[in-house]
């Protein structure tokens, strides 16, 4: 009995210790990476481990926002949609929506290039004078705001062939800023 004990070897995993962060870790990192093997390996240590499934599947849209992100937007689709049926279904169902939804992360195109422009609005926006809002694009839901020249100029796009319209839409203070670059 002893020799079959040491033979059959568990994987380690402690849910409220160390562990936990590493292997979650592992996971993340493995999607982000586009490994579908180890992105599995991780999701299965953590659903034996005792993990809450729908902390491993908040875990999988943060990532397909996150790293995913424009390259492929059916990513959010599919992890929400996973997350959301796994409300419904439970264990040991669960695991296979998991598995899906995190391997179709882990194989898509990756980009942040959503990620980086937020936290970089973010930060501007905190620390600069990023001045007014163009009074074209203003608001005005009353007549003496239009007398004021709230909304004067407006051109509405879908007037326009391709439904685009050239036009200011930051701030003059802001003029020339990039937030979006995709990759």
């Amino acid at each position: 009995m002893i020799k079959n004990s040491i033979q059959n070897r568990k994987a380690i995993f402690d849910k409220n210790g160390e562990e936990h962060y590493d292997n979650i870790s592992a996971f993340i990192k493995s999607m982000r990476g586009s490994d579908p093997d180890a992105t599995i390996f991780y999701l299965a240590r953590a659903l034996n481990g005792g993990e809450d499934p729908l902390f491993l599947a908040r875990r999988i849209v943060i990532c397909a926002s996150e790293d995913v992100g424009m390259a492929n937007p059916n990513a959010l689709v599919v992890a929400n949609s996973a997350m959301q049926a796994i409300h419904m279904i439970g264990m040991p169902e669960a695991r296979i929506l998991l598995s899906e939804a995190a391997v179709y992360v882990a194989t898509s195109k990756k980009s942040n290039a959503t990620y980086l422009g937020i936290n970089q609005a973010l930060e501007d926006v905190a620390t600069k004078d990023t001045g007014e809002i163009p009074m074209h694009i203003r608001n005005a839901p009353i007549e003496k705001m239009k007398e004021l020249g709230y909304s004067e100029g407006y051109l509405y796009p879908h007037d326009f062939p391709g439904h685009e319209v050239e036009q200011q839409y930051l701030p003059d203070k802001m003029l020339g800023t990039k937030y979006y670059n995709p990759d």
